[in-house]
């Protein structure tokens, strides 16, 4: 049973919950479960059953695409309050890839379950229109990957990448390890490697173990 404090955080994030009648809103009630997942948890795969609605409660999820000989490329992550309907994929026909999701740090969720969602996006119209549109969204940060991956030289990408990161903590530290990076930009680890040694000598940043210090905004700014 969910505490009226969860049920508000629920209802706040689900755009179509005004237009739900009162069984609708029942079956979400019932159908929605707050899931606890540790740091590396694999909770959706191209080999898993489809999942359903994720929201995210607090924590970080990595959602990516995974190649044949094994290259991770991330498309994007959720963060609180973030809204995932890829993890349900197999109710909307338009989708016609496998995503990967993963735990990047303790993350708790609630998860309406695929059942539930698909009777409610076939039934209700604002349902599947919320669907749709959190699709979309989600496309925008596809392409936005892409063309990182594609067009953009790598310098740029990475000083993108430091600079996105420095606006999301709200702090020069960046508790990343090469590793990770690696696999937000898709790219290689050594390739990373290489080029935070470059910014390191031009003065732009500091290293040490699983940690960078931007030293220089301004320098990491003007090679975007």
């Amino acid at each position: 049973m969910l505490k009226n404090k969860e049920l508000s955080f629920i209802k706040s994030h689900l755009d179509f919950w005004d237009q739900l009648n009162p069984n609708e809103k029942n079956t979400i009630e019932n159908n929605i479960t707050k899931m606890n997942y540790t740091k590396g948890y694999n909770l959706h795969s191209a080999d898993s059953e489809c999942l359903g609605v994720l929201l995210v409660l607090n924590g970080e999820l990595r959602v990516y695409i995974l190649s044949e000989d094994g290259r991770e490329v991330t498309l994007f992550r959720l963060n609180a309050g973030d809204t995932c309907v890829l993890s349900a994929s197999c109710v909307l026909n338009t989708i016609t890839f496998d995503v990967h999701i993963d735990a990047e740090m303790e993350t708790e969720a609630y998860v309406l379950n695929i059942g539930a969602f698909s009777t409610l996006a076939n039934q209700n119209i604002y349902v599947e229109n919320f669907a749709l549109k959190k699709t979309v969204e989600r496309f925008s940060d596809v392409m936005w990957a892409l063309e990182q991956i594609l067009f953009m030289r790598f310098d740029k990408r990475l000083a993108v990448f430091l600079l996105d990161e420095m606006s999301k903590t709200n702090s020069t530290i960046i508790n990343l390890t090469q590793e990770q990076i690696a696999k937000y930009i898709g790219s290689a680890r050594e390739v990373v490697s290489r080029m935070l040694k470059v910014f390191q000598s031009q003065g732009i940043l500091e290293q040490s173990r699983s940690l960078i210090r931007i030293t220089d905004k301004e320098k990491l700014k003007k090679l975007l």
